[in-house]
């Protein structure tokens, strides 16, 4: 299949397909586009977002699965198998032979990508190692003065995960700052973004760059689907004075007031056609928890808002129209939102 006729076949499950690299998109292709089109026959929609309890258990069912299969006497080893040199050839022999891939992904509806991720996370011990001691700390600066930032390297001197070690480094070294934002602040965070997702737009699609640079609008807003995956350490450290988590939140808040400033979204006939949008999107998915919905594709229910603002409306919907609500499933929630306030809506507008 040649690169276009997959990104159009892959649109059908994956809304931002668009802005998925081509190197990704082939192996979407090979990986995920059958198990896409397998669960659609079953009637099930790709997932994206928080990994259920349920989802979590499927990957723990896999992966022994596949170790018994296999013979290969660890997750770890399964799954990290560059810590494991002299087994190497054999682990990816028996991978191949046994179709990982698929394995691996059996019976959950998401890429196959998100799907490895999420079991690396769970199998790795060395993410579960509980706070550092002012023993670790003073290693881990040491180990980043000598190395940089080769988190790679850095993780394995110290036994902890390579995104554990870089978190960790965001939080400990100096120069950060707890109070409020400066202007000087705001707008070294503001061009850090826009530097790295223009280069993010030149590199998946670089027309698209030449045809924003002539509009007058900023693309890194009209682009706000990618924020989540925007590289925050490296935004940390073009900023300076504020660690990672710090930046994501504060631009968050800075796209949530950008994108709502002038748009009516809630008022008038604007506001009540949002809610009745939401109310039945919500609806469809079926969902028997907040944590399987899909907050980023609800969010075109309403406009162009990050997954937060849209949280933030259901959340003041339930309050409001929802009467002992703390006491009801979240299906039931949307159940009584549905069948009480979206006919009260609709005959409203």
């Amino acid at each position: 299949m040649d690169l276009d006729s997959a990104r159009q076949e892959l649109e059908e499950f994956i809304p931002h397909v668009k802005n998925i690299s081509d190197s990704s998109i082939k192996k979407m292709a090979g990986r995920d586009l059958m198990r896409f089109k397998e669960f659609k026959k079953q009637g099930i929609a790709v997932k994206f977002g928080r990994f259920t309890q349920k989802e979590n258990k499927q990957i723990q069912k896999n992966v022994e699965e596949f170790l018994s299969l296999t013979g290969i006497d660890s997750a770890e080893k399964l799954l990290f198998t560059s810590r494991y040199p002299e087994d190497k050839d054999t682990i990816h022999r028996l991978k191949t032979e046994h179709h990982f891939c698929e394995k691996i992904s059996q019976g959950i509806p998401r890429p196959w990508r998100l799907i490895y991720y999420r079991a690396r996370k769970m199998f790795d011990p060395n993410n579960y190692k509980g706070r550092y001691t002012k023993e670790e700390k003073e290693k881990l600066k040491k180990y980043q003065a000598l190395h940089g930032n080769d988190w790679k390297k850095i993780s394995e001197l110290m036994s902890r995960s390579n995104l554990s070690v870089a978190m960790k480094f965001s939080e400990i070294k100096s120069a950060i700052n707890y109070g409020p934002w400066t202007k000087e602040e705001t707008q070294k965070l503001m061009n850090a973004v826009k530097e790295v997702m223009r280069r993010k737009l030149q590199t998946e699609n670089p027309s698209s760059l030449s045809s924003h640079e002539q509009s007058n609008t900023d693309p890194w807003i009209d682009r706000e689907k990618l924020y989540q995956q925007l590289p925050w350490t490296e935004i940390e450290t073009k900023v300076g004075s504020r660690y990672w988590r710090q930046c994501k939140q504060k631009w968050n808040s800075i796209l949530t007031s950008k994108l709502t400033k002038g748009q009516q979204l809630y008022r008038g006939t604007n506001g009540l056609q949002a809610k009745i949008n939401l109310i039945k999107r919500l609806y469809e998915t079926k969902a028997e928890d907040a944590s399987e919905v899909n907050w980023d594709e609800l969010s075109n229910a309403i406009g162009d808002v990050p997954r937060t603002y849209v949280q933030a409306k259901f959340y003041r919907l339930k309050v409001s129209s929802v009467p002992l609500w703390k006491r009801k499933t979240f299906s039931e929630i949307i159940d009584y939102l549905y069948e009480k306030k979206l006919p009260e809506l609709e005959e409203k507008l």
